[in-house]
């Protein structure tokens, strides 16, 4: 069979071979491509700085953003990955900051058909912004509150709902199972993680520290946790 022939040898391993010269060939298998992928993600990313039952969490948070040198700035403390295992199994719901990261999260992966909240989008949430003199994603977590007990919470773009969620552990709100502090961005992102991880309410955590995260990466790190409190 020429290069490029359906049912060639390269495409029977995954590889597409195009007949035009000017494409190279590529893989187009899909789980050949995830499988290379997390090879080539334990291969180069410095993991064993981690938690062993973070590995995984690591490398789907890599494979979001395609950066290996992620897991060098990662922290994941001690009972976390556990944590949100045991939460997900118990059907806790996931809050979430952005609809982008509600959105990304995979429902099949859910052990228990979790349900996946985003207040943000709460017509009192402008009103209760402009009272409090903060964003609209700081004031949505205000709704979160009778939800927040041994949730595994996801905030993946805003700063601010991050330093909003330790104000209110502060002033008593209930204590989530996990936070996934990983907001992105140029002000406060990095103050809000670096708050999160040495906080003295010792709330089990992952956080990417500096500016790196967002929702895609997010959606990774509840994809990864879903599957694994499934498995």
């Amino acid at each position: 069979m020429t290069s490029g022939s359906i049912g060639s040898v390269a495409e029977q391993e995954g590889i597409h071979e195009p007949a035009s010269a000017a494409i190279p060939a590529y893989v187009a298998d899909g789980a050949e491509i995830y499988r290379r992928s997390f090879a080539i993600i334990r291969a180069e990313a410095d993991l064993g700085r981690l938690p062993a039952d973070a590995h995984d969490l690591v490398v789907r948070m890599i494979h979001s953003c395609g950066m290996t040198d992620l897991a060098d700035d990662t922290e994941v403390s001690p009972g976390a990955v556990a944590a949100a295992h045991e939460a997900l199994r118990a059907g806790a719901p996931v809050l979430c900051d952005a609809m982008m990261v509600a959105s990304g999260i995979t429902r099949r992966f859910l052990p228990a058909g979790n349900d996946v909240v985003c207040t943000l989008g709460d017509p009192d949430v402008p009103a209760k912004a402009a009272a409090l003199g903060t964003t609209r994603s700081a004031a949505a977590l205000d709704l979160w509150l009778p939800l927040l007990e041994g949730a595994v919470v996801a905030i993946g773009n805003a700063p601010t709902a991050l330093f909003r969620l330790l104000e209110m552990i502060e002033a008593g709100a209930p204590r989530p199972a996990v936070v996934l502090g990983l907001p992105v961005g140029f002000v406060g992102a990095m103050e809000s993680k670096a708050a999160l991880a040495a906080h003295p309410a010792a709330l089990e955590h992952v956080v990417v520290h500096g500016r790196r995260g967002g929702s895609a990466m997010t959606v990774g790190a509840v994809n990864a946790l879903a599957l694994g409190a499934g498995a």
